[in-house]
C-alpha cells in the first residue's frame, strides 16, 4: 500500500490525556497461547525488563529524532504483511539474498539502525534472549503511544526468520496504486476486516509522502477528484514531474496534525485531500466509505478498531517455539555472524 506514513514540536504531544488503554485485548490472552504461540509479557522470567527498556528506548529515540515513530509504524507493516513477522525485513543483503530493505517497496524506509539501538539495550540487560521480531513490534506499539494514540497490549513470543522474503513482497504486500479490491483481499489474507484496514490506513495520520509516490496524480494533468485548494499546495510541494528520489520533495500526509495521531486522516479523505490513490478509493469505495465516515466522526472508534487490526497484523504467521532463532544482531541472520 503506499502506507508511506512516512511520519513528522513537542508542546502538542507530552498531553497523553487522550491516549486510550486497550486493556480488553489483554484479558485472557496470557491463557491463549495455544493458537499463535504466542502470549502476553513472554519474557516476564526470561528478561522482565524488556518491553520497559524497549518503551524507554523508544521515547528516547523519539526526543531525539521524531521521525522514528513513524518508522516503526510502517516497519510493522511491512514486515508483518509478508508472510511472517519475523523481522525479515531487517536483515541485510547477502550473496544469496537480496535486502527487502532493498526494494522498490521499501522506497523511502529508513532509521533501521535505531532499531539496533534498541537490540542493544536489551542485550546488555538479557543476551540472546529476545528477538528482533518482537522489538519490531513493540517499537511500533510504543511509536504509535508516542504520536499520542492508543495504548495496545501486544503478544510477544516471536522468533527471528533467517532469510529475506524480497522474492515474495509483490505477492503479499499491498500497493497504494492497487484497486480496493486487491488491497481488501490482501489483508483478508492476514484476517483483518475491511473495518481493520480502514483504521490501519489511519497511520497516514502522520508523517509524510515523497512527491514520487504521488506526482501520478499531478501530472501530466491533475486528478480531478482532488480538492483543487489542495493541489496547489501539492503542485508547490512537488514542482517536477519526475521528482528526484533522493530529493527532500514531501508533502505531509495531514496538514492540520502531521505529528498527532489522530482520526483528522478520515475527514481530509472525504474532503478529497487524500495524497496517494488508495486514500481516494477509501473514502469513496462503497465497502469502506461508511467506516471512514464513522471514523471521521469517532476518534474512540478509529482507536478501537486500529488496535483491533494492529493485534490481528501483529500475530500473523509468527515463528514461535523451536523455529527460527534469536538473531544477536538485527540486520544478521546468526549464522552469518
Amino acid at each position: 500500500m503506499g502506507f508511506r506514513a512516512l511520519f513528522f514540536f513537542a508542546a502538542i504531544f507530552f498531553s497523553f490525556s487522550t491516549t486510550i488503554i486497550y486493556s480488553a485485548y489483554a484479558e485472557g490472552e496470557a491463557e491463549a497461547e495455544v493458537g499463535s504461540g504466542l502470549v502476553i509479557d513472554f519474557y516476564k522470567d526470561t528478561c522482565p525488563q524488556a518491553e520497559d527498556i524497549i518503551k524507554e528506548q523508544v521515547k528516547l529515540l523519539y526526543k531525539r529524532h521524531k521521525n522514528t515513530a513513524f518508522s516503526w509504524l510502517r516497519n510493522i507493516f511491512h514486515d508483518c504483511a509478508v508472510q511472517s513477522c519475523d523481522a525479515s525485513l531487517l536483515l541485510d543483503s547477502t550473496r544469496r539474498d537480496l535486502s527487502e530493505k532493498e526494494t522498490d517497496r521499501s522506497f523511502g524506509m529508513r532509521n533501521f539502525r535505531y532499531l539496533d539501538t534498541i537490540k542493544e539495550a536489551v542485550e546488555r540487560e538479557c543476551p540472546g534472549v529476545v528477538s528482533c521480531a518482537d522489538i519490531l513490534v513493540l517499537s511500533a506499539r510504543d511509536g504509535v503511544v508516542a504520536l499520542g494514540g492508543p495504548q495496545i497490549p501486544l503478544k510477544t513470543g516471536r522468533r527471528d526468520g533467517r532469510r529475506s522474503r524480497a522474492d515474495v513482497i509483490e505477492e503479499h504486500l499491498p500497493d497504494h496504486n492497487e484497486s480496493m479490491s486487491v488491497v481488501l483481499e490482501r489483508f483478508a489474507k492476514m484476517g483483518i476486516d475491511t473495518p481493520g484496514v480502514v483504521a490501519l490506513l489511519g497511520a497516514h495520520s502522520v508523517g509524510r509522502t515523497h512527491c514520487v509516490k504521488l506526482v501520478q496524480r499531478l501530472y501530466p494533468e491533475v486528478d480531478p477528484a482532488l480538492n483543487p485548494d489542495h493541489v496547489e499546495h501539492m503542485l508547490y510541494k512537488c514542482p517536477d514531474p519526475i521528482p528526484d528520489p533522493k530529493a527532500v520533495q514531501y508533502v505531509r500526509n495531514d496538514r492540520g496534525t502531521p505529528m498527532i495521531f489522530d482520526n483528522n486522516y478520515y475527514r481530509n479523505i472525504l474532503d478529497n485531500k487524500g495524497l496517494l490513490l488508495v486514500d481516494h478509493q477509501l473514502a469513496v469505495d462503497k465497502r469502506t466509505k461508511p467506516y471512514v465516515k464513522k471514523m471521521a466522526k469517532s476518534q474512540n472508534y478509529f482507536f478501537k478498531e486500529f488496535a483491533r487490526a494492529l493485534t490481528t497484523l501483529s500475530e500473523n504467521n509468527p515463528l514461535t517455539g523451536d523455529k527460527g532463532e534469536i538473531r544477536r544482531q538485527c540486520n544478521v541472520a546468526n549464522k552469518h555472524h
